[in-house]
């Protein structure tokens, strides 16, 4: 799926803000994203499941992440998008458990694909995302729930704790979770991202980096999943995983980097008619 790399306001920059206990009746939900866990159930209700049917038999398989940004559009990677063929598609909202029925699940067959015209299929020329049109609209529950937005241009502080989920691999080369995962990861501001021994110039401002320290990253699979970053007294998705490290998927100052959402919300409202 990913070659080279893998996978994966008010303007300026925002206060950190602490972030919400997680703890759920003082339990925590463990297992394995990168250096994760099993995320807590009906947490990240913006998650998708964008999912291939590869031989056209109406087995599909998951195969990157996305966020739910209205009833009836899903935000993912462009790079995600193997194909234009609509029906070899679909997306999954309100699942926890890729292998279980478990009763909030919400299937839906893909009926437009809509891919930022910036995108070239090179990951470091940045603009790798897409929007998938559901063939009918979602409906919120105790599952499912539309995403919030950062604000236009809106960028985090470095340092600043974000959690990627997803059901990517849990190492490189590993196993893939029936669960989904979660992980705290801190934002890499982008002086720091871009230098030298980091990424360099393979990171432009439109993206956002996470990660970095060798224990945490999102690998195959999480890619086109959000970043989710609780700012502004909300959950919002501010980016969408792109790429990482080909050789390791968790690689010390290689953090996993996304699509920053704030850079292109204009592009996403004028779709999203």
């Amino acid at each position: 799926m990913i070659h080279l790399v893998v996978l994966l306001s008010c303007l300026g920059l925002i206060q950190a803000t602490a972030l919400p206990d997680l703890t759920v009746s003082n339990e925590r939900y463990t297992g394995k994203v990168v250096g994760g866990s099993n995320a807590h159930p009906s947490m990240w209700r913006w998650q998708a499941s964008l999912q291939y049917d590869n031989w056209n038999t109406g087995s599909f398989a998951h195969i990157c992440g996305g966020s739910l940004i209205s009833s009836l559009y899903v935000m993912t990677a462009a790079h995600c998008i193997l194909d234009m063929q609509l029906r070899f598609y679909r997306v999954v909202l309100g699942d926890y458990d890729l292998y279980k029925y478990e009763g909030g699940e919400q299937p839906r067959s893909v009926s437009r694909i809509i891919m930022h015209p910036g995108w070239t299929g090179d990951l470091v020329n940045g603009n790798d995302i897409a929007l998938l049109k559901l063939s009918s609209p979602v409906y919120g529950n105790s599952y499912t729930e539309i995403a919030n937005f950062p604000y236009p241009d809106q960028t985090l502080p470095n340092g600043f704790t974000c959690y990627i989920t997803g059901w990517g691999l849990l190492a490189t080369g590993g196993t893939t979770p029936d669960i989904l995962q979660e992980a705290p990861i801190p934002v890499v501001e982008h002086s720091v991202c871009a230098s030298p021994g980091w990424w360099s110039t393979a990171v432009k401002k439109t993206m956002v980096c996470a990660g970095g320290d060798g224990k945490t990253s999102g690998c195959q699979g999480d890619s086109g999943g959000p970043l989710n970053c609780y700012t502004d007294g909300a959950w919002r998705v501010h980016g969408v995983v792109s790429f990482g490290p080909a050789s390791n998927c968790n690689i010390y100052t290689k953090p996993t980097v996304f699509t920053r959402v704030s850079s292109f919300m204009d592009w996403i409202y004028s779709e999203m008619v």
